[in-house]
């Protein structure tokens, strides 16, 4: 409880809040009207009172029913945890298409917690017997957020299908694809700007600094290039809404050929920031890709405690993307985990195979252009090729080949 509590505090300072005190309780089950017991209401409300706050927030989801009752007993505005986050979110999207899955996401956790407030409003309709207290303004605010969600929907539907022909272009260019997934806050954008060299990502010490995705290339050991692409980062108890506003976000993820999963190595609570990142691959089907562990801020830590932290995670690259240290490491430990999908081959040229050449270009990525050592005369003007190339394609390239030798 206490490291949630803690990660409430970080959530509230990003969204500009201080927190002047934490109460916690322990209950054997939840009070259906107000979440928590009447005691702890009345310690609440005083608590507020004696701190002048204005805003009391609740680290679990309040129904509508619990909002409005806890609203009446204490004298500030009451916000539950999903509420929280949703006010970041609209706050960090800088992209269209983040501002409309923000607006999407807290209209949809607005829309069963409408109450009845406006009770007084109506309109008036004519004709004999027809007059009476016409439309309350809460069917009246029903009707006008659903039909902007259905709007909201069909906007996202629209640059769901521009991000998948952007996404089908860049696949279509034999580049392999690497997903850097993580915890908020672990320095995901931070390491995005150590592997590239095409232009700074945004990256703050702050809880979700970045929602949108951003995509950089960067040069591979054994030559070529990848493409990493830095996604919006997860916490515990991510809400749904969320989830689903930002699905084909989070899809980029989904489609990778490999996933850095990167982790804090100052955290409080590793396992349960891996369980979070975990469920949410999971969720998108995204748990099968294969994935490196990389360890980063170890420059926080002494060398005792990095060498425990070696023992408990063996399988894990430690990196500092902030003095980008243990780069190279990482960069090779991608290279064997895309093995199994992109293999390294090659192909001999015979002189005037342009055709077959410019496939090669097309589909695989030609890591050396070399000329061939052999006979005088019979050998010369040949060309061999060491690609990058996934099996298909492969297959296909060699299919090609043997039709030209005959």
């Amino acid at each position: 409880m206490r490291s949630s509590l803690r990660e409430l505090e970080s959530l509230t300072r990003t969204a500009g809040g201080a927190v002047a005190e934490a109460l916690e309780q322990r209950l054997d089950r939840r009070v259906p009207g107000t979440l928590i017991g009447e005691g702890k209401v009345r310690e609440v409300a005083e608590a507020a009172r004696r701190h002048r706050a204005r805003t009391v927030i609740f680290d679990e989801d309040l129904t509508a029913a619990q909002q409005k009752n806890l609203e009446a007993a204490i004298p500030a505005k009451i916000l539950d945890r999903t509420r929280l986050i949703l006010d970041i979110f609209s706050r960090r999207a800088r992209t269209r298409e983040g501002a409309l899955q923000v607006e999407l996401a807290q209209l949809s956790y607005l829309l069963p917690r409408l109450t009845g407030r406006w009770r007084a409003y109506s309109q008036q309709v004519g004709g004999i017997g027809t007059r009476g207290p016409g439309e309350r303004q809460l069917e009246y605010e029903r009707r006008h957020i659903s039909r902007r969600i259905r709007h909201l929907k069909k906007d996202i539907e629209r640059t769901k299908r521009e991000r998948d022909v952007q996404r089908q272009k860049r696949r279509s260019i034999p580049v392999p694809q690497i997903a850097i997934v993580g915890y908020t806050n672990v320095g995901k954008s931070t390491l995005l700007n150590a592997l590239t060299r095409e232009g700074a990502v945004y990256a703050d010490d702050k809880l979700f600094a970045t929602l949108d995705p951003t995509t950089r290339r960067a040069r591979l050991p054994g030559g070529g290039w990848a493409v990493f692409t830095d996604t919006v980062g997860f916490i515990q108890r991510l809400p749904t809404a969320l989830v689903a506003a930002f699905r084909s976000t989070l899809e980029e993820a989904a489609l990778a050929d490999c996933l850095i999963h990167v982790m804090d190595a100052t955290a409080e609570d590793p396992d349960a920031q891996k369980k979070a990142v975990e469920d949410v691959l999971r969720e998108l089907h995204a748990d099968k890709i294969p994935r490196i562990e990389a360890v980063n801020k170890t420059d926080r830590l002494t060398r005792p405690e990095l060498r425990a932290l070696r023992e408990k995670r063996p399988e894990a690259v430690f990196v500092s993307a902030s003095r980008k240290t243990g780069l190279e490491a990482l960069l090779g430990r991608v290279e064997e985990a895309l093995s199994g999908r992109w293999v390294l081959r090659e192909l001999d040229m015979e002189p005037g195979d342009g055709a077959l050449l410019g496939l090669a270009y097309q589909c695989a990525q030609v890591l050396s252009q070399t000329p061939v050592d052999g006979e005088p005369g019979r050998d010369e003007g040949r060309l061999r090729l060491k690609l990058r190339v996934t099996p298909e394609n492969w297959a296909r390239l060699r299919a090609i080949a043997r039709d030209l030798l005959h």
